[in-house]
């Protein structure tokens, strides 16, 4: 499966984007989704997951109550709308990929079989 990630941008802090990862290829409803980013000089950190029907999601601590995950499997797409977004959240954020028809949505990278390009994703203060 190939991924695109788009929606990134330039926000003023406070204020709100909405991201999308499309997918191509079959099978998209097979894969469990996850969305990381990562700043210069830092790790790939976990932000939000969704399991491969939709049911179940996850996100990090740090963005639980601003942030949501959700997927659209006839369009094979996946959405992160974040809100009241903060200046240190500036980073690239990456659409992961994992095959899985579990409930386990996981955390680690390594654990993602294909990844985006990443967008950008800029807060200014």
């Amino acid at each position: 499966v190939q991924l695109q990630a788009s929606g990134g941008g330039l926000v003023q802090a406070g204020g709100s984007l909405r991201l999308s990862c499309a997918a191509s290829g079959r099978a998209f409803s097979t894969y469990a989704m996850g969305w990381f980013r990562q700043a210069p000089g830092k790790e790939r950190e976990f932000v939000a997951g969704i399991t491969w029907g939709g049911a179940n999601t996850r996100y990090a601590d740090s963005v639980k109550g601003r942030f949501t995950i959700s997927r659209d499997n006839a369009k094979n797409t996946v959405y992160l709308q974040m809100n009241s977004l903060k200046p240190e959240e500036t980073a690239g954020y990456y659409c992961g990929a994992r095959r899985s028809r579990d409930r386990t949505i996981t955390i680690a990278a390594s654990t993602y079989d294909y990844w985006g390009q990443g967008t950008l994703v800029t807060v200014s203060s």
